[in-house]
């Protein structure tokens, strides 16, 4: 085993863990597939995600306020740019958005009207229990309510909502409620609260770290790998509630080697490249202690959450399932990007929900933190291998037979929908690029005596 941390301890079978594994599977074959279509062809081009996502960013700056949001067609592999009010001079700027590849089709909704409804909702219905993004795909505002929001609250809500104005903004129900996702048993432990490893990064001075969640590093000062263990590392910044939901947490042994990969199984790791924003339509893969490794689709940004601690703001919003003890766990994409740390949101692996991340760039920017080892910068550090069976870091991400250490992201491939997965404990097994996947017993249980909240 390589980049060894800390001691090594065998993880135990998840119920479930085939789901995850074949999730894995299904990410090996294509984590560095290359664009296919003829890039020289005619526009729409077909596109990797996140070249969808860099030519977004291209085409914001070019349209101004001509645009209205974008979003990744999955099933097209395209990139579809909203504009409004394309007339005069602005017809030559759309032109040249079709000829630098993106599908354009107008819209009613401004950029600037839809962040005006949102500051509206944020006056008027910070109700706990809600959540807002603006989703793209609709040109409208997604208002969520959890099962919490009931009577007066709901009569608020709704109320709110309408005074938008009819085709700003929808509401729906969720079937759970929305609370931060940390627990009580296997993963990284501190003070009795249970969360998961997210990256490991390199603190501004130089000193190696990881990232979690905000509310797991407001929880407790200090974490371990194990639940009776020794604290190995120590949070230095923590950000819950408010503006984001992160936390940089410094190893305590200044010699600890933090590469930037993320283990799969089977003894397969996938390195993290880069850092990179969120594209809504694109598909991510999500890496927790409590059910390991599954996927699903980016829904919206600059996402609200009203949690019963307190309002957070900045999140990336998905249908990726997530449970408890899962919280600070890895978000990533198919080209080995990091994307966002898991918060919270409702729901489970079982019946889905509604799960919201801290998009990774804004924590390496507050934070003033690099991804990867000492030295590297954010984006070109390469992660190293690490063999499966053993824990490969400081607690973590749970997949395919061990722990993947402070810091897993992964690559994804098409969205497969192996979602369901149980949080019995630590887990184990092995993940085989061509889709087999090998299922071990073991003994161990989720322990949920220290279910915690933070506060």
């Amino acid at each position: 085993m390589s980049h060894k941390r800390i001691p090594k301890r065998k993880a135990a079978i998840a119920a479930g863990s085939v789901a995850a594994l074949g999730a894995a599977a299904l990410l090996l074959p294509h984590a560095n597939a290359s664009q296919d279509g003829a890039s020289d062809a005619a526009a729409p081009k077909t596109l990797k995600a996140a070249d969808a996502s860099d030519l977004a960013s291209q085409l914001q700056n070019l349209l101004g306020d001509a645009f209205a949001g974008s979003y990744y067609d999955a099933d097209s592999r395209q990139l579809v740019v909203n504009v409004v009010n394309v007339s005069g001079d602005k017809n030559n700027v759309v032109v040249q958005a079709k000829k630098a590849g993106a599908k354009v089709r107008e819209v009613d909704n401004s950029t600037a009207e839809l962040k005006t409804a949102a500051q509206t909702l944020k006056t008027e219905a910070t109700i706990p229990g809600t959540a807002w993004a603006v989703d793209p795909r609709t040109n409208k505002i997604l208002v969520t309510a959890d099962t919490t929001v009931t009577g007066s609250k709901w009569d608020q809500l709704e109320s709110t909502v309408q005074s938008l104005g009819s085709g700003m903004a929808t509401i729906k129900k969720s079937a759970g409620t929305f609370k931060t996702f940390v627990s009580g048993g296997d993963a990284i432990f501190g003070g009795g609260a249970r969360c998961s490893l997210g990256f490991n990064v390199t603190a501004s001075d130089g000193s190696p770290a990881f990232l979690t969640a905000g509310h797991c590093g407001v929880a407790a000062d200090q974490w371990s790998d194990s639940e009776t263990g020794q604290p190995i590392a120590t949070v230095d910044q923590a950000v819950f509630p408010g503006d984001g939901d992160f936390s940089l947490v410094k190893y305590d042994d200044p010699n600890t080697q933090a590469p930037s990969d993320v283990n799969i199984g089977g003894g397969q790791t996938v390195q993290i490249l880069q850092a990179a924003e969120a594209t809504v339509g694109a598909q991510v893969f999500r890496m927790g202690s409590t059910t390991g490794l599954n996927d699903g689709q980016v829904l919206g940004l600059d996402a609200t959450v009203n949690y019963p601690e307190g309002t957070v703001t900045g999140l990336i919003q998905t249908n990726v399932c997530a449970e408890p003890g899962d919280s600070g766990g890895s978000l990533f994409t198919q080209d080995g990007s990091a994307v966002g740390l898991t918060s919270g949101g409702s729901g489970d692996c079982t019946a889905g929900g509604e799960t919201f991340f801290q998009p990774v760039t804004t924590a390496l920017t507050a934070t003033g933190a690099t991804l990867g080892d000492a030295g590297a910068g954010a984006g070109d550090q390469a992660g190293g291998d690490q063999a499966g069976g053993e824990e490969a870091g400081a607690g973590g991400d749970a997949v395919g037979g061990e722990e993947a250490g402070a810091g897993g992201d992964a690559v994804g491939g098409d969205q497969s929908g192996a979602d369901d997965q149980s949080g019995a404990g630590d887990q184990s097994g092995t993940a085989d690029p061509s889709g087999a996947a090998e299922n071990q017993s073991g003994t161990g249980t989720e322990d949920n005596s220290g279910l915690t909240e933070t506060h």
